[in-house]
Parts: C-alpha cells; sequence; structure tokens
C-alpha cells in the first residue's frame, strides 16, 4: 500500500502567491491531500481561497505564529505518513514528489527530505534557501551545495544525486510524520529562519538521516514573508543562530564558538554601516540582547538534550571571503555526513 502524501502550505497573507501557484501545485500533485494552514491572515486568504478552491483543506490558526509554531499546530491536526511542507512562493514541476517519496521509503531512517531548489528569477541557477542540500561549519555558518553566501551556482547536472545531507530546507521539505512527531517538531522560540536546521540537527542526534533528492526540482521566488533585506529578517537570523548554536553544540564547544560568533556579528555589523544600512546595526544588536535574554530558557532545554552531531570542520567564511572559495566543489575537507551510532 502506497504511503500517505499530505501537501502542507502555511500561508501568511500570501493570497497572491496562491493565485499565481495553486494551479501548479494542483495540476502536478494528483493522488494527494493538499492542506492550507492559515497563519492570521489579514489579506482575506481563507475567504478567496473558500470561494475559488472549496475542494482544498483548510485550517485556520488563531495568530500569526510563525513558521515554527504554525506548522506545528497545523501538523498535529493532519494525519499522514509524509508531510511535504511546501513555501506559497513555489512552482513545482511534473513528477517533483515520486522520487523523493520512493527515495525515503528505501530507509525509515530517512526522516527528511528536499528536492532541487532553483531560483524563479533566474531558473538556471540554485536558490538561496537550500539549494543543493545544507551544510553547515564549526561557526554555525549554514551553507548549501549549489550555494554559498550571495554564490549562487548553475545548475549544469553536478548535483543530480541523492546524498545524505546535515540540513535540508523549509520551503519545500519533506518529513516523515512519524520522526517529525517523535522529535516535538519545530522549536517554537525560533518563530521563523533557521528552525528547520535546527529540527535536522536534532533528528540527526535521533539517529535518522537527513537527505537530499536530485530527480525532484522546485522553483523558489524566496523572501514570500520577509524580503532578505527586511531588518525584521537581519534580527531573527542572528538571534536564531545564536539560539541553534547555544541549543545543539556539546557544552564543552558552546561559549568558545559563540564567543567567535559575537566578534564576527560586530565585524558583519561594521559592513552594514558601510553600507548605510543602520536598522540591519540595530537589528544585530537586539538580535544579541534577544539572545542573552533567552539563556535562561534555552539551558533548559539543553539539559535535557545534549546533543552532538557533524559539522563542517573548517570556517567557510574564510574560505569564501579571503581564499575566495565561492563553489562547494572548491571546499576542501567537506566529509560525508553520518548519522551519529549513539
Amino acid at each position: 500500500m502506497a504511503p500517505s502524501v499530505a501537501i502542507v502550505i502555511l500561508n501568511y497573507n500570501g493570497r497572491h502567491y496562491l493565485e499565481k501557484f495553486l494551479p501548479n501545485i494542483i495540476g502536478h500533485s494528483k493522488g494527494h491531500a493538499i492542506w492550507i494552514a492559515d497563519n492570521a491572515s489579514t489579506d482575506h486568504s481563507m475567504e478567496w481561497l473558500a470561494e475559488h478552491y472549496p475542494e482544498l483543506n483548510t485550517l485556520a490558526i488563531s495568530e500569526n505564529k510563525g513558521y515554527a509554531g504554525g506548522y506545528n499546530d497545523a501538523l498535529r491536526r493532519i494525519q499522514s505518513d509524509y508531510y511535504i511542507l511546501l513555501n506559497s512562493d513555489i512552482e513545482v514541476t511534473e513528477n517533483w514528489i515520486d522520487p523523493v517519496i520512493a527515495f525515503m521509503e528505501t530507509d525509515q531512517r530517512i526522516a527528511a527530505c528536499q528536492p532541487k531548489i532553483r531560483a524563479y528569477d533566474l531558473p538556471t541557477h540554485f536558490e538561496y534557501a537550500g539549494a543543493a542540500g545544507g551544510y553547515m561549519d564549526y561557526l554555525g555558518y549554514p551553507f548549501c551545495r549549489g550555494r554559498i553566501f550571495d554564490t549562487r551556482e548553475e545548475d549544469l547536472g553536478q548535483y543530480d544525486d541523492e546524498k545524505d545531507v546535515f540540513w535540508a530546507t523549509g520551503a519545500c521539505l519533506f518529513v516523515r510524520s512519524a520522526a517529525f512527531h517523535a522529535a516535538s517538531g519545530f522549536d517554537e522560540s525560533f518563530f521563523a529562519h533557521m528552525e528547520e536546521i535546527d529540527l535536522c540537527w536534532r533528528l540527526l542526534n535521533m539517529r535518522y538521516r537527513i537527505t537530499y533528492c536530485g530527480k525532484s526540482t522546485v522553483y523558489h521566488v524566496g523572501g514570500g514573508t520577509l524580503h532578505k533585506s527586511n531588518p525584521k529578517k537581519t534580527f531573527l537570523n542572528y538571534r536564531n543562530n545564536l539560539i541553534m548554536l547555544y541549543k545543539n553544540l556539546p557544552k564543552g564547544r558552546r561559549w568558545k564558538t559563540i564567543v567567535i560568533r559575537l566578534i564576527l556579528d560586530g565585524i558583519s555589523s561594521v559592513r552594514f554601516m558601510a553600507t548605510g544600512a543602520w536598522p540591519d546595526v540595530l537589528a544585530i544588536l537586539r538580535a544579541h540582547f534577544a539572545f542573552y535574554g533567552m539563556i535562561p530558557e534555552l539551558t533548559r532545554k539543553t539539559e535535557r538534550t545534549r546533543y552532538r552531531a557533524p559539522l563542517y570542520y573548517r570556517s567557510v567564511v574564510w574560505e569564501y571571503f579571503v581564499l575566495g572559495k565561492h563553489r562547494f566543489g572548491q571546499l576542501t575537507g567537506i566529509e560525508p555526513v553520518k548519522v551519529p551510532r549513539s
């Protein structure tokens, strides 16, 4: 018997994206349930759906709980063997589901998988959010096969494989429901941004696999809820990166790594100053102080779950900005991501 699959789109004031991409999603997802979970939108998304797509499943969430809280709320109410967490600003392609599910079915330890993520605005190239699977260096900087910082590689078939990775993107995340719930879902203190990396890190330490399947391709607009130039996005990215490191690093490495990150955050603030982006400088300061205020809560979480997982033990910042290595294949010392034995 084929496993059940539920496509779950978390919507927050994204009616314009639903109007643009829902027909494409419906047309290429025959036989699978589609759910729209609405995070208390104010753009009449739910009314529009009721009028134009009454056949779709909808869920109303009482307040905007962000990506993490919104999906946690929705997935508690949806029964399925697999969930596909799909951003509303994604264009899917023919046969985008079956290759990924078939791959995940080969091993019950595969908890999550992502397809190839190309850029909607530049379809020949990979997109920022996920590209061909995510990694992270020892200082907590995420990067991807196909995308390091602002450099996006052209897709020339170099990542048409199936591979274990460190994290899979939340823009189009295939996840085994049993594993998601066993991990207690997303950590809602993140609200939005990097919660999927935190989840993947935890799943790895539960001895699950995180994977990428290059046989499926989707196109992502990016910045559908928060544009990358929005200071709120800066705040969430900087704060959440510190949260993730504090939660998941072994105690012996935790503060040593965080202090280095705080220094590097200060250097990045200088770069923002040089471009006159003062709202981003203030956002970084706010992010640091917000993190300090969360330390007691994070310590309680960490005491219950002391995680260890493989990382890239070089600095991607040094490799990219100093050594000029802008492509994933140029990085040295990339180790295979292995499931921890204990």
